[in-house]
């Protein structure tokens, strides 16, 4: 087992708000991504992250979005797309929509619409 998988999303999510804010998103725009991935509503998220849920516990309470299948590309070098455990797939498709929302692309293109 990877050690992200027993890791809290809230403790991997101020890293996310901080790489966002610095590149002039908001922390709106990253609830928005998250919740499109996940199919959280914003509460939802909320919950997860002051339980200080793990990965493992969040992905397995969340319904991918139809369109994650979309999301391709790399993070650290290694494709999305092509990575085998479903669990650290969905932890990398959230990597790769927060990198995509800190370097400006817009959000409809983020969000695959």
């Amino acid at each position: 087992m990877h050690r992200i998988f027993t890791t809290s999303v809230a403790s991997v999510y101020t890293h996310y708000v901080t790489k966002v804010e610095r590149k002039g998103r908001t922390q709106a725009e990253l609830d928005e991504v998250i919740c499109w991935l996940t199919g959280l509503d914003e509460a939802e998220l909320r919950h997860h992250l002051e339980a200080e849920t793990t990965f493992e516990d969040f992905f397995a309470a969340t319904t991918l979005h139809p369109n994650a299948s979309l999301i391709t590309g790399s993070v650290c070098g290694v494709k999305v797309q092509e990575v085998e455990d479903p669990l650290m797939q969905k932890i990398r498709f959230m990597d790769k929509l927060v990198d995509e929302l800190a370097k400006g692309r817009p959000m409809e293109k983020v969000l695959r619409t």
